[in-house]
């Protein structure tokens, strides 16, 4: 029998619950398989509410007892959660129940990992722990005991009393239940101070399992940056005494904002020189000041439904983005960010799971933590920035804290505290958060000589997305500036507002033609329709005075050598290579600006080019282009890359600084081309005198690429076999870097390794995941990585839904191709629906991929 029929929830039917708390305490008498929870909820009758039925959430709990005002009760008691008659009045309301953290491998709730004790509650984990509201609007202070024979026993606040086998803990900010945390296990902790701005001491400490206290330092230094970050960006100080994190290996996200006491994936906090690269370090940069930062935009400030979910994860991804841009390079970040919006966000806005920024409606909130409702919900508030300015912004955003610390809010409350703020009517505006897909933004130029005057006309549409048919023109800025014919800005970046579905721009007073640079540092996110030259795209890609724009001129060039060599078998355009050549020989340039330049648009990205266009995409054909175009970049550049590849070899002590890591991210893209020219001598000699694990698994991948990696592979596996993180790199790796013909064959060997646990989400995502990501290995016309990806989906689904029903994404595409290759996509996702038990969650995806 298939789990419960997903049932719609729709924003239009919101109702506040019918009743307010004054607090909660709780007792947990932890034991794997019968914790014990006893709560005690104050209750008083909502004044703003018309449904006073009391329900309380409650999944898989063993009710022992009930309470209410220290009178046994016989509540109603469902699958759902409990019902209960009670007064007309304020009351207590007592629960006993008992559950099971050793066998939830669901990993929500309260579960154990590898002998410790961790939660994760958000979105609706918590009613896996006791009876409860569990929505986010109700909000309430929380005090806590945890007895158990852990070392170390920690939940939300302020420590209170402690002793042999408890300690108390009470949080003296009001909070959803989504925010509780526990944790309880034998744990070292890497302490440190921090002293806020205003003097305020407070105690810092970050647990990890024995074994990995050295992996900490770099994690805590990102913390304290973040906290002295917010205070001068956002003045915004740190409210308790003490801030913990602690590192989790089975856990279904990167990390948990939980108040005061952070629960991190170990991937996501845990870092050495030796085990992690220069992308892990920037990863739990960003990730540590993501989760600090919810303090106040998500934990101060939570969200009145689920609905609003990208109040709190949109503001926060565009926070984490700016403290990223202030740490590292600007336009290296402000690049990484689209890279990362196009690869993961375009295509859910154009397929069957697209969805607006603020959904309508759900069945599963799960499947809503989506690359719209973050990265797109980040852009939203970019926009806003550049539309209002920066000192406008940060007067809103004061406003914003000061009229709504302590609520529970909404888009409208958002939208309201800019309004009025600054005075301006940003009604259009808002469609942004209720409007899905990607707008299309043509482009027309017109000179008039004879004034002077430059016109750029602009056309901007969206095609239907699944529940809205009808697109209304939306407010979008775009950043324009002027270049001369010989390169110099004539005018400065100005930004446009455009309101309707066409509008023309006039830049007047002008000498001579110019060559105008659009949307500068991507300042909507827009698909660009610019009928251009390549001629055009060349002059920009050597001139453009914008570091997004000129990255993107070579993108776009590159884009366009690609769509040719697929649809006309044509040779690589010169221009671009030629281009490219002296982007790479500019010394003056950022390193891994540079190395930034050397990318080329990925084979998902061109195959949904090619369908936007109406054609059918051939992935092994683009495969092939793709390959093709990385061997000529090779043979063009052969001339400065043994020097490129030297004068990027970082000496002395491994940092993972911005410069550091810039100077390795040419050389080993330098290492890449090499690769093609040299069979691999290059990237042998760096495997063998490598002191860094960023050096170290580029040349693995590089011999891997040069069919010489199978002695290395076994000599990294012998290196790393007792690192876990490691190892889910070493899997990674192995499918990342294979022969399309070969993916599905090599991953379904390493799903057979000793090493390989499906119910560790890093490690299953590590082999899965880059199965899906291989895109002419997943599409191989076998349609074995399908069946292959349906076979351990309806597998994992059992244990695990919300990381099975994320992983379905990987079929969102799937209209875009062949009929040979629908039909065999199609037979598996049936396949998967047919599965007798399958989840809500994934029952949702399935049905909404299917269409």
């Amino acid at each position: 029998m298939r789990d419960a029929a997903p049932q719609t929830i729709y924003l239009k039917d919101y109702t506040p619950f019918g009743y307010l708390i004054d607090g909660v305490q709780l007792t947990f008498k932890l034991h794997p398989t019968q914790t014990r929870v006893l709560s005690r909820i104050q209750f008083r009758p909502n004044p703003e509410a018309t449904d006073k039925t009391f329900f309380l959430h409650g999944e898989q709990l063993k009710l022992i007892s009930a309470k209410i005002d220290g009178a046994d009760i016989t509540p109603s008691v469902t699958d759902a959660g409990l019902t209960a008659t009670v007064p007309d009045a304020p009351f207590v309301f007592e629960a006993e129940v008992e559950i099971s953290p050793s066998t939830n491998f669901a990993l929500e709730g309260l579960y154990m990992s590898n002998g410790m004790y961790c939660t994760q509650c958000e979105a609706e984990g918590f009613r896996k722990i006791t009876y409860y509201p569990d929505r986010p609007d109700v909000m309430a202070t929380f005090d806590v005991r945890v007895e158990g024979d852990e070392k170390v026993l920690l939940s939300n606040g302020n420590p209170g009393v402690s002793g042999p086998g408890f300690a108390d803990w009470s949080d003296p900010w009001k909070k959803p239940a989504y925010l509780f945390a526990l944790v309880a296990g034998d744990l070292i902790n890497h302490p440190d101070r921090f002293t806020t701005k205003s003097g305020k001491d407070v105690e810092l400490n970050i647990y990890v399992r024995p074994g990995d206290e050295g992996k900490c330092a770099f994690g805590m230094q990102a913390l304290k940056k973040s906290m002295r970050w917010d205070e001068y960006v956002y003045g915004r100080e740190y409210d308790l005494d003490i801030f913990n994190i602690v590192a989790v290996d089975d856990f279904n996200m990167g990390a948990m904002e939980n108040k005061g006491l952070n629960v991190f994936n170990s991937s996501a906090v845990l870092a050495s020189p030796e085990t992690s690269t220069d992308a892990n370090f920037e990863r739990i940069e960003a990730i540590i000041a993501h989760e600090y930062f919810h303090n106040w935009t998500g934990n101060r400030i939570t969200c009145r439904d689920w609905f609003q979910l990208c109040l709190k994860e949109g503001l926060t991804v565009y926070r984490d983005q700016q403290f990223t841009a202030d740490m590292r390079s600007a336009p290296v970040a402000r690049i990484d960010n689209v890279l990362a919006l196009r690869a993961r966000q375009f295509p859910e806005d154009q397929g069957p799971l697209s969805h607006p920024v603020r959904p309508e409606q759900f069945q599963e909130i799960n499947n809503f933590y989506t690359s719209t409702v973050y990265e797109k919900g980040a852009e939203v508030i970019g926009m806003l920035k550049t539309l209002v300015g920066d000192a406008e912004y940060y007067k809103a955003l004061d406003l914003y804290f000061d009229r709504h610390d302590g609520d529970a809010a909404t888009i409208e409350d958002w939208i309201t505290v800019f309004q009025d703020s600054t005075g301006r009517d940003l009604t259009q505006f808002k469609l942004w958060y209720s409007q899905s897909g990607t707008p299309k933004l043509s482009i027309r130029e017109e000179w008039d000589a004879s004034s002077g005057t430059f016109t750029l006309h602009f056309t901007q549409s969206t095609a239907t997305t699944p529940g809205q048919t009808t697109k209304d023109a939306k407010l979008i800025p775009i950043a324009v500036g002027l270049l001369a014919a010989d390169g110099r800005e004539t005018h400065a970046t100005r930004i446009l507002e455009m309101t309707k579905a066409d509008q023309s721009f006039a830049f007047t007073g002008l000498s001579a033609r110019p060559v105008p640079s659009i949307l500068r540092g991507f300042s909507a996110p827009v698909m660009l329709d610019q009928n251009i030259d390549n001629a055009r795209r060349a002059f920009l890609l050597a001139h453009d005075t914008d570091a997004f724009n000129r990255w993107e001129a070579g993108r776009d060039l590159a884009r366009d050598t690609l769509l040719s060599m697929i649809r006309n078998d044509a040779a690589p355009n010169p221009d671009y290579l030629s281009g490219l050549h002296a982007v790479l020989s500019d010394s003056d340039l950022d390193p891994a600006y540079r190395a930034l330049m050397v990318g080329q648009p990925s084979e998902t990205e061109l195959a949904g080019v090619l369908a936007d266009a109406g054609e059918t995409p051939d992935p092994a054909k683009i495969h092939a282009a793709s390959e093709a175009l990385r061997d000529a970049k090779a043979k063009a550049l052969a001339d400065i890359l043994p020097q490129l590849y030297a004068e990027n070899q970082v000496t002395g002590a491994y940092e993972p600084d911005a410069t550091g890591a810039g100077k390795r991210a040419l050389g080993n893209a330098a290492l890449s081309m090499l690769t093609r020219l040299d069979a691999g001598e290059a990237a042998e000699k760096q495997y063998s005198t490598a002191d860094n694990m960023t050096l170290q698994l580029a040349a693995l991948a590089k011999l891997l690429d040069a069919g010489k990696g199978d002695a290395a592979l076994s000599a990294f596996y012998a290196q790393w076999k007792e690192d876990r993180l490691v190892i889910d790199k070493w899997f990674a790796l192995q499918i990342m870097h294979a022969k399309p013909q070969d993916v599905a064959a090599v991953t379904a060997k390493l799903t057979q390794h000793t090493d390989f646990d499906m119910k560790n989400p890093n490690r299953f995502r590590s082999v899965i995941g880059p199965l899906a990501a291989h895109h002419a290995g997943f599409h191989h016309e076998s349609g074995d990585a399908y069946s292959l990806l349906a076979d351990w989906l309806i597998k994992l689904d059992p244990l695990n839904p919300q990381t099975t029903a994320r992983m379905c994404a990987a079929c969102q595409t799937w209209k875009r191709y062949d009929s040979a290759r629908q039909a065999k996509i199609k037979i598996q996702l049936e396949r998967i629906l047919a599965t007798p038990d399958l989840s809500r969650d994934t029952t949702e995806m399935i049905t909404r991929i299917l269409g």
